[in-house]
């Protein structure tokens, strides 16, 4: 998926990132500012969270609940020092269960990442509109 979209049209590309990821480990790239949070608040919305949803940025991640119970985990490692501070979390146990784990700033926990995940590349294209592609690998 590449899309062009504008921030009014934000429900229905979380709508599609759901409906096309292949794996519930998504991976979202981008500059500061680009929107990462947005995305991934919009995304918990179309998931039924009924948890304010905030960025983990000091506490490196934050866990929601949806209407159905089911557990949303969102990491900020844009703070991170070394990928040891994701092991003392216990970053293994969060990408080896079942839960959505949206995961900002991946590249700072290169070596950690699943390698079942779906990638997002967000870019600003102006004030209102971003472009996004989507990879998954399985």
């Amino acid at each position: 998926m590449n899309k062009n979209y504008s921030l009014s049209g934000l429900n229905q590309i979380a709508k599609d990132v759901i409906e096309k990821s292949k794996s519930k480990k998504i991976l979202f790239y981008g500059n500061m500012g680009v929107g990462k949070t947005t995305l991934i608040k919009e995304i918990c919305k179309e998931l039924g969270v009924k948890d304010v949803i905030s960025s983990p940025t000091f506490s490196l991640v934050n866990e929601y609940r949806t209407q159905n119970n089911d557990i949303v985990y969102h990491f900020d490692f844009y703070r991170i020092d070394n990928e040891e501070e994701a092991y003392d979390i216990g970053i293994e146990d969060y990408f080896d269960s079942n839960a959505w784990c949206f995961i900002e700033w991946p590249e700072n926990i290169q070596n950690l990442l699943p390698l079942k995940s779906t990638e997002i590349y967000l870019e600003q294209v102006s004030n209102d509109h971003r472009n996004i592609q989507l990879k998954s690998f399985l």
